[in-house]
């Protein structure tokens, strides 16, 4: 029985040994990307893009938003917004910036064929179908950009075997708690994630906040009609353009995004549903995520250990290596303010985040409002007896 229990308590040791190991590798990603792209000179392509933002609703940071992208240092840009109806209240502020900067080339859509379940998707489709230009840049509503944001993010393009360009985002919190948590856990955890899969097999997926892509790679994975039943439209999107044959690139330019003030049972709401999302659409990559979660392998390592001081040493070596990947990914890398500032709450959202994981297998099913689906091979497929008009998905889901 005791070697037994041995035998256990070495596999613990041993397992509990690998989020310290990615934490690491995590590490040199994260130098290894930066160095190189901001080493590099940037190309001197600028065709004319069209931006494409699809909309629903505002929030506090809309007007700064929506006004940076006509700030653009760049020779020839046209911005596309659109609305589900003329209502939303987005529509006002949009007026507003036609009338802040009238030599921009700005248009306002109202409605969009309906041709999944996905509204925001929807609305792609159609601002696609009106834009004037081959190159499209794709932001959501609640992006905010730089001045030169444009010029980095096409010049891959430049390169005709890139279908797409993908950004990282910074966070810009409101004095909250779960607007902070989510915020920290986007920079310090999942852009380590994405950096460790565009160093070990490259990117074949995008980020939502930023794609740039053109009409001829939309087309050949089937634009933007075929992922309109899908809830991770950023990642079907970059997934479907590297299968159809295209490179997938990392920019170096880093987008900000908002993250408004949200209760705890609201953020727990929305980080399950989304954590249930990606494990429906992605079960074993999903899966592999339990050895990248440090905090509660070091617990249970200390817990079985055979003696304090390696408790201790697990405990320690989660401390170090865990703001380290968080301060080189998120801080260095990325320039996030809000994990500046909140660093802290790193070993926070990892126990949240491990909670997280554990309570999405619970269920199936996701709900967006009064409408319940059920995700089946990364598409969303309404209940029966449901309506799935009822509500769709919001435009600013969670990215992470």
């Amino acid at each position: 029985m005791m070697a037994h229990s041995a035998m256990w308590r070495d596999a613990v040791l041993l397992l509990a040994l690998a989020p310290l190991g990615y934490y690491v590798l995590a590490t040199v990603a994260a130098l290894r990307f930066f160095g190189r792209e901001r080493a590099r000179q940037l190309l001197n392509y600028t065709p004319p893009v069209s931006v494409l933002k699809p909309l629903r609703g505002v929030d506090f940071g809309s007007h700064e938003n929506f006004a940076s992208f006509c700030r653009q240092e760049y020779p020839d840009f046209e911005v596309l917004f659109a609305v589900n109806d003329d209502k939303d209240p987005a529509v006002p502020m949009v007026r507003q910036i036609m009338a802040e900067f009238p030599e921009r080339k700005i248009r306002l859509l109202v409605g969009a064929e309906q041709f999944g379940a996905n509204r925001k998707v929807n609305k792609l489709a159609r601002l696609a179908r009106e834009a004037q230009y081959e190159v499209l840049v794709l932001t959501d509503g609640d992006v905010r950009v730089g001045p030169r944001y444009l010029r980095e993010v096409v010049a891959p393009l430049a390169d005709p075997k890139t279908g797409a360009g993908t950004s990282f985002y910074r966070g810009i919190a409101e004095n909250n708690l779960g607007a902070e948590i989510e915020a920290v856990g986007a920079s310090s955890d999942f852009f380590a994630g994405v950096l460790m899969a565009e160093w070990t097999e490259g990117m074949t997926f995008a980020l939502g906040a930023s794609i740039a892509t053109t009409k001829a790679w939309l087309g050949k994975m089937g634009g933007f009609e075929a992922i309109a039943d899908t809830l991770a439209d950023d990642y079907e999107l970059g997934h479907r353009i590297a299968k159809a044959g295209g490179a997938v690139v990392l920019s170096r330019e880093a987008v900000w995004t908002m993250y408004p003030a949200q209760t705890l049972g609201s953020f727990w709401d929305h980080q399950v549903r989304w954590a249930r999302t990606v494990r429906l659409s992605r079960p074993r990559s999903y899966l592999g995520l339990l050895f990248t979660q440090g905090l509660p392998w070091a617990l249970l390592a200390a817990l079985v250990a055979p003696a304090k001081w390696i408790a201790g040493v697990y405990l320690l070596a989660y401390l170090i290596l865990r703001f380290l990947v968080a301060w080189t990914v998120g801080i260095l890398g990325v320039g996030d303010e809000v994990l500046r500032r909140k660093i802290w709450l790193v070993p926070l959202w990892d126990a949240v985040h491990f909670a997280i994981w554990l309570a999405s297998f619970g269920s199936n099913h996701i709900r967006w409002g009064n409408a319940e689906f059920v995700i089946r091979q990364g598409r969303m497929v309404p209940l029966a007896g449901v309506e799935s008009t009822a509500a769709g998905p919001a435009e600013h889901a969670p990215r992470s």
